[in-house]
């Protein structure tokens, strides 16, 4: 059984017991998150629309981090212009508990 779920403007195909890496959320390792835009649930036969209406999935915080250093180099040529620049996007560790179907 899987579900796929929006956040932080992605979508995610997680199972139980799953570890992903989603856009930053607000909560210390170990709080339980519940995230309520699920799209599709597949069991028996996949699920859609108004089927999923009241469906949700649990998780648990496992942890809050930094992704690799991203550079950027912005460039023009002939007039001596060039700026470097660095971005470490934050995201959060989550397993995936249950799906509440």
């Amino acid at each position: 059984m899987y579900a796929i779920i929006a956040t932080g403007g992605k979508q995610y195909k997680v199972s139980e017991g799953d570890v992903i890496k989603v856009e930053k959320i607000a909560g210390e390792a170990g709080d339980a998150v519940t995230f309520d835009n699920v799209l599709a649930i597949s069991g028996d036969s996949l699920l859609v629309g108004s089927d999923v209406a009241n469906a949700n999935v649990s998780a648990t915080v496992l942890d809050q981090g930094r992704g690799k250093k991203v550079i950027v180099y912005k460039y023009k040529r002939k007039t001596g212009y060039h700026k470097k620049n660095g971005h470490r996007q934050a995201y959060t560790q989550v397993k995936i508990d249950k799906i509440n179907a």
